[in-house]
């Protein structure tokens, strides 16, 4: 019988899975009785890297056809060979992208159809390269295989039996649980800072079966955030009951109330609210402080979202999810109708340069203007002639990230050890990195926080010392004489 290896084929058929069973399992047989086994890899490696492993396709394609891969090989070769050799130019690649542990934890959690998910709702336990099996593991010996004659001796293929599971192979192309924890958790912030309507049990249920994956310790701050908004709900509504019974309650206010500690950084970003906003605020705060005892709140003034009902002369405005900033700039428009973007950005302590994009929101809907360079005019009576209309506006405007970026979180996380160090050099003078870093991994890197390798660790102390933070000679580290 001959046997043809097209690789286009090939390539179509996996992508085709669960389809395209019945040919794998032809090809299976095929591949049994003949010594293709070679020339298949070969094609089928150089046609993912030319088609698959480049910039003009999506981070999330890639990862579509990844997971294709996997299961069309384990109907293809049950001992993991085959699966081992022809993933290897894909975890390389993976490795090189920005986004793809971000494109990985987004599928795991999202609503629609997605591979991923369905491979968390198995609820298996993650297996990776750390994870070796014990002495006495129990092999199913009715279904046993011997590795094949062209497999590495140094590399028995049991464990990649064991790790042939998908979301276990993804978390070894960087092999690292907590790089996989810290992005959830980030996303995780980032869904529940966003969205007023976010569904808490989907998210306690996701919760869960990452658990049987990552383990509880791993997931426990997300824990943490979970029950914070479950919370937030319980004294926002005590609050608010009691600001009405006073009658101080002239601006609802509702608010998520965080534990600090368990959240990952957020974005900073300066800005002064309206002085009847900030005076609610103070009034919101005292009620914490009575309901508490000794806690208190620190407001992250940038973040949040605010409903606006504006009633001009000629129409009746109603705006949905307007940001802080936004809703700041058209009450100070408000108490007066004329502003010079200078005086504006003193009083809002904003950058010129922002607070002029940010009117521009405010210039699309018509209601301010620019009558000079510099000044802008409420428009009270519109040229549009929309008298008595009223308009139902959804913002959606800037829907960008509350949390701190990935580079900024990690630039917090190494300022963090950078006390340990500075600490440590204080008490014994001078210390090697070996020695630095040794008493980092005791002391610093608990909780979320990623570990510091060595070579990151040298780079940061290497920029310190030309930043004259740090002296290094001879091998050692020590702090500059005052």
């Amino acid at each position: 019988m001959a046997v043809v290896c097209d690789v286009d084929w090939h390539n179509f058929r996996i992508l085709e899975y669960p389809d395209s069973i019945s040919a794998l399992q032809d090809l299976k047989t095929c591949l049994s009785k003949t010594d293709l086994r070679p020339y298949l890899t070969r094609k089928l490696q150089k046609s993912m890297e030319t088609r698959l492993l480049h910039t003009g396709v999506s981070t999330p394609d890639i990862l579509t056809a990844y997971v294709a891969t996997i299961r069309s090989m384990r109907v293809l070769d049950p001992s993991g060979l085959l699966l081992g050799t022809i993933t290897q130019p894909i975890h390389q690649y993976l490795r090189s992208r920005d986004d793809t542990v971000r494109c990985v934890v987004s599928s795991l959690t999202e609503e629609g159809p997605s591979d991923l998910a369905d491979e968390l709702i198995k609820g298996e336990a993650l297996q990776t390269d750390e994870n070796t099996p014990s002495d006495d593991e129990e092999i199913n010996w009715e279904n046993w295989l011997p590795d094949p004659v062209d497999a590495d001796p140094n590399k028995p293929l049991a464990n990649n039996r064991r790790t042939s599971d998908i979301i276990s192979m993804l978390v070894n192309v960087y092999g690292s649980r907590e790089l996989f924890v810290n992005e959830y958790r980030t996303l995780l912030a980032d869904r529940l800072l966003t969205s007023l309507t976010c569904d808490t049990e989907r998210e306690i249920r996701y919760l869960e079966l990452l658990k049987l994956r990552f383990g509880d310790a791993q997931l426990h701050y997300c824990e943490v955030m979970l029950k914070d908004i479950v919370d937030s709900k319980r004294i926002t509504q005590n609050i608010k009951h009691d600001l009405s019974s006073s009658g101080e309650n002239d601006i609802p206010i509702s608010s998520m109330i965080l534990s600090a500690q368990f959240w990952p950084a957020f974005k900073e970003e300066k800005c002064e609210l309206h002085p009847n906003v900030d005076e609610q605020m103070k009034k919101y705060t005292a009620c914490f402080e009575t309901l508490k005892g000794n806690r208190t709140l620190y407001w992250k003034k940038h973040l949040g979202l605010v409903d606006l009902d504006i009633e001009l002369p000629d129409r009746t405005m109603n705006l949905y999810s307007v940001t802080p900033i936004h809703a700041t700039i058209i009450l100070h428009f408000q108490d007066k109708s004329q502003w010079h973007l200078d005086e504006l950005s003193r009083i809002m302590q904003v950058p010129p340069t922002v607070l002029r994009r940010k009117i521009g929101f405010w210039e699309s809907q018509y209601l301010i203007t620019q009558v000079s360079p510099d000044i802008f005019q409420l428009v009270e009576i519109s040229a549009k002639g929309n008298l008595n209309v009223l308009r139902e506006i959804i913002v959606e405007d800037e829907s960008e990230s509350a949390m701190a970026s990935t580079q900024d979180q990690r630039e917090e996380e190494l300022q963090t050890f950078w006390s340990y160090v500075t600490g440590m050099l204080m008490n014994l003078d001078s210390l090697p990195l070996e020695r630095i870093h040794q008493v980092l991994k005791m002391f610093a890197f608990q909780g979320p926080t990623t570990e510091c390798s060595l070579q990151e660790l040298k780079h940061f102390l290497d920029r310190k010392v030309r930043e004259h933070q740090l002296v290094y000679s001879n091998g050692y580290y020590k702090l500059p004489k005052s």
